[in-house]
């Protein structure tokens, strides 16, 4: 596991701000973020959930009726409500950093972080469930190396990039706080 930065801090000290997981789907962000907000004792959120209950639909039904760019604004809605509530460690859906505002809103008030997982791992991950509209009837494995091309430009410019591997979450949490502390984030 290793761990490098990315882009630029905005001036609010990071001790105050939001730290947005961001990555492909399967990367560990819900999972990795929810243990990573308990040893930082700050609340946890998950943006597709978030979405979910302002919207009264699952994601997919979203996408579903009314296709993915509508799911993208609604998106960037929810993650600016969620970042203006105030420090949170908060998961986002794989495709919200490819939004220019979002990813703007994120750089500018939030200390992002990278999961950067090897393709094969992912697709053995996202397998396990059906529940992610831009896989439904493809193959896993091929639709994931399409999104790398076109996603990992954006999620390049995450504050903090860790590399995880098939070990246990919990390697992720510990490479996400050693980055997080050795870039002047004061653990609470």
């Amino acid at each position: 596991m290793t761990h490098q930065t990315g882009g630029s801090s905005a001036d609010k000290p990071r001790r105050e701000k939001t730290i947005a997981l961001v990555g492909l789907m399967g990367a560990g962000k819900t999972t990795v973020g929810r243990r990573l907000a308990k040893r930082l004792r700050m609340p946890f959120y998950d943006a597709d959930e978030e979405i979910e209950k302002a919207a009264g639909r699952t994601v997919s039904e979203i996408f579903d009726e009314f296709g993915e760019a509508h799911f993208r604004d609604g998106e960037r809605k929810v993650i600016a409500r969620l970042v203006d509530d105030g420090p949170c460690v908060l998961a986002t859906g794989g495709g919200a950093f490819m939004n220019d505002q979002t990813r703007g809103l994120i750089k500018d008030r939030a200390v992002s972080v990278w999961l950067r997982v090897d393709l094969d791992i992912l697709a053995e991950r996202v397998s396990r469930r059906n529940t992610r509209p831009l896989l439904r009837g493809k193959n896993p494995r091929d639709v994931l190396e399409k999104l790398a091309e076109t996603r990992d430009p954006a999620y390049g410019q995450a504050d903090i990039v860790v590399d995880c591997g098939p070990g246990p979450h919990d390697t992720a949490v510990r490479a996400i706080l050693q980055s997080l502390e050795q870039h002047g984030y004061a653990r609470t």
